[in-house]
């Protein structure tokens, strides 16, 4: 049995030698032709032989050539994408400018804008920061309103800053109201489990007052704290009830604090009531100023670049 494996390695090894050596003479004589029978030859081997070969290269090569050009409009794609979204961004940005100096102008000198930061730490959640402080007129328990509404209130005053609580803290408290003053009660939050779940209650109405979805609430200016007129937000059911006696409320508010990146700030009370039939030292009643109401058909914050939650 091995000397049979060494003859077929042998005759082997013979044949691949004899092989080499026919195309060795073969080059040599086609490199003996002229130039002319050389270019009929290897025409001949292009059409024939190796065509299959040729025609796969180019296949290759303009699978290539295709898979560069999709990755070059792929990245202009990309591109432009992010121009548009960055470009949709800032028009949104600018019509909350708008809307906020808007405002301003209808609240008076009392209030002034200022930009809004969020400490972003654990425990810290409901808490910001705002660019004015006492230096410009800033005071503690002043409101703090944005374009669609009440934001939150003003807890400690620096000179240069301030830092704020906004409806979804644990403390936050307002007297509401319903449009035209029909039922009264007290504002405050329902922590979730989720904090993009957070909402508000209308505790302490009379049972009588039969809330409709999409009532609007409004601060009633009891208290001292807010001023009568702001919105708040709107009914969205019945939280609880007690037979006879009260009923709860589940609110909507209009704002949704994660989405506020400037505020206006009160510096001061109005000089003049928009209400000409408020008098008194008391606080006049603003919701003039949002006239019409915040629409609540986008619910709280202004839309689909609204972030759901607070932060």
């Amino acid at each position: 049995m091995p000397p049979y494996a060494s003859e077929t390695r042998e005759f082997g090894g013979r044949r691949q030698l004899g092989i080499a050596a026919g195309f060795l003479i073969l080059a040599v004589l086609v490199a003996a032709l002229p130039a002319g029978a050389q270019q009929w030859i290897s025409s001949g081997l292009r059409a024939t032989v190796l065509w299959p070969f040729i025609v796969t290269q180019e296949a290759v090569s303009r699978t290539r050539v295709r898979a560069t050009e999709t990755e070059r409009l792929q990245a202009r794609v990309d591109s432009l994408l992010a121009v548009v979204t960055n470009q949709a961004t800032v028009v949104r940005e600018n019509e909350r400018l708008r809307s906020l100096a808007s405002l301003g102008e209808r609240l008076g000198g009392s209030y002034r804008a200022a930009d809004v930061v969020r400490p972003g730490t654990s425990g810290s959640e409901s808490m910001f920061l705002i660019s004015l402080g006492s230096r410009h007129g800033v005071r503690e328990n002043t409101p703090v309103l944005d374009h669609r509404g009440l934001v939150g209130v003003i807890r400690e005053v620096g000179p240069a800053t301030a830092i704020g609580m906004d409806w979804t803290h644990p403390e936050f408290r307002a007297s509401a109201m319903t449009e035209g003053g029909g039922a009264f009660g007290l504002v405050e939050p329902s922590r979730e489990a989720f904090r993009e779940a957070d909402r508000l209650v209308l505790n302490g109405t009379p049972y009588s007052a039969d809330l409709r979805d999409g009532t609007l609430l409004m601060t009633s200016g009891l208290g001292g704290v807010y001023p009568r007129g702001i919105p708040i937000g709107r009914i969205r059911g019945v939280e609880s009830e007690e037979a006879g006696w009260r009923r709860s409320y589940w609110v909507e508010p209009a704002v949704n604090p994660a989405s506020v990146t400037h505020v206006l700030v009160r510096v001061g009370r109005l000089e003049a009531p928009l209400d000409p039939s408020q008098a008194g030292g008391a606080d006049p009643d603003i919701g003039a100023a949002w006239s019409p109401p915040p629409s609540d058909s986008t619910g709280p914050g202004e839309g689909p670049d609204t972030p759901g939650g607070t932060q």
